[in-house]
Order: structure tokens, then C-alpha cells, then sequence
């Protein structure tokens, strides 16, 4: 099993979500999405897997500065958004064995289930 994690290392979010799978015991790959933004085809994945509502980082600055027009965005006009400013992705973004399972970290029950620990 493979599980990678997307987001930025000064995230706090994304801090929690490390820590945890270390003190887990959990192996895990990070990917810095500013040094290594994500792929068209990997967005485009990641929204089939789990829809563009919940991947979308409703509160950052990339976010807010989009203006009233995002509400009505199609699937495609998010994918094209995401390729173009992976800061608009929420964070921390959970892949395991190259599906999109999970973004955010909230509750570690979720997690668990999520990632099968």
C-alpha cells in the first residue's frame, strides 16, 4: 500500500495529519504541492474520486480572490482552477495506491477508515 500526502509544510493542518501518521507508524510520501504542484490528470482524478466541493480551500486568499463567478463553476472549470493555483486545493490531500481518498484533517477516525488502519 502507497500513500501519499499533498499539501504545503508550513500548513498546520498538514502538520497534524504528519505527525499523526508518524506516531502511527504510518509510511507515507509528501509532496510539497508549491515545489510539485499536481498534474492535470492527477486533479482531474482527484475529482472524480471525491467531486471538486470538498477540495476546494474555501479559506485562502486564492479562494476569496476568484470573485461571485466560482459559485457556478462546472467540474472542468475547478480542474482548470486547481491546475493553475494548487494553493486553491484544501489541505492536507490524502492518495492511497493512486486514488484520492481523503482532503482535510479533521477527525482521525475518518482518517483511519479512509487510509484502512
Amino acid at each position: 500500500m502507497s500513500i501519499q500526502v499533498y499539501g504545503i509544510p508550513n500548513c498546520g493542518t498538514c502538520k497534524k495529519a504528519l505527525t499523526w501518521l508518524q506516531d502511527k507508524g504510518i509510511n507515507y510520501e509528501f509532496i510539497n504541492t508549491r515545489e510539485t504542484p499536481p498534474t492535470r490528470e492527477q486533479i482531474q482524478n482527484w475529482v472524480k474520486s471525491l467531486s471538486f466541493a470538498p477540495m476546494r480551500n474555501t479559506s485562502g486568499q486564492s479562494y476569496r480572490a476568484l470573485g461571485d463567478q466560482k459559485k457556478t463553476w462546472t467540474d472542468e472549470q475547478w480542474i482548470d482552477a486547481f491546475t493553475h493555483d494548487a494553493m486553491l486545493l484544501k489541505r492536507p490531500l490524502f492518495v492511497k495506491d493512486g486514488t484520492a481518498v481523503l482532503v482535510g484533517f479533521k477527525d482521525e477516525a475518518i482518517v483511519q477508515e479512509k487510509l484502512g488502519f
